[in-house]
């Protein structure tokens, strides 16, 4: 039986409109801080625990933005805006680089399937939902 695998990533924005990321020390892609749920862990306590691990900052959810599944890995990925409560990114373990990212230049750093998820979490209204090859958008 194939099983998908569940992840979570913050779109933690600052007072000027720039978005936190990470570039990873595994790929050195850029992307949101974020990764998989441990099974013991409930989503939010995931996310906080992938946010810190990755950015030495500590966040607060404050709203889903959205819900993207990578059709090629089979993993579903649940985004939220995130407000930072303390801490100052830096790099970590895991991340080679930490970043303040201009929301408009976003795509100029992540692959598209990446960048939409920051650039979702910034317009009001409902969730995305979205589907991605691992790179780029698939339109379904």
């Amino acid at each position: 039986m194939t099983r998908h695998s569940v992840s979570v990533a913050a779109a933690v924005v600052d007072d000027g409109g720039r978005v936190l990321a990470i570039r990873r020390r595994d790929n050195g892609h850029w992307e949101p801080p974020g990764g998989v749920l441990e099974l013991d862990e409930t989503v939010t306590e995931g996310l906080v625990r992938e946010v810190l691990e990755e950015t030495g900052v500590n966040v607060e959810p404050e709203a889903l933005t959205g819900v993207y599944k990578n059709m090629t890995h089979g993993i579903v990925a649940l985004v939220f805006r995130c407000a930072v409560v303390d801490g100052r990114p830096a790099p970590t373990p895991e991340t080679a680089e930490v970043a303040w990212l201009p929301a408009d230049r976003l795509p100029e750093y992540m692959d598209e399937a990446y960048a939409v998820r920051m650039l979702d979490a910034l317009q009001p209204g409902p969730p995305a939902i979205r589907a991605h090859d691992g790179r780029a958008l698939l339109a379904r």
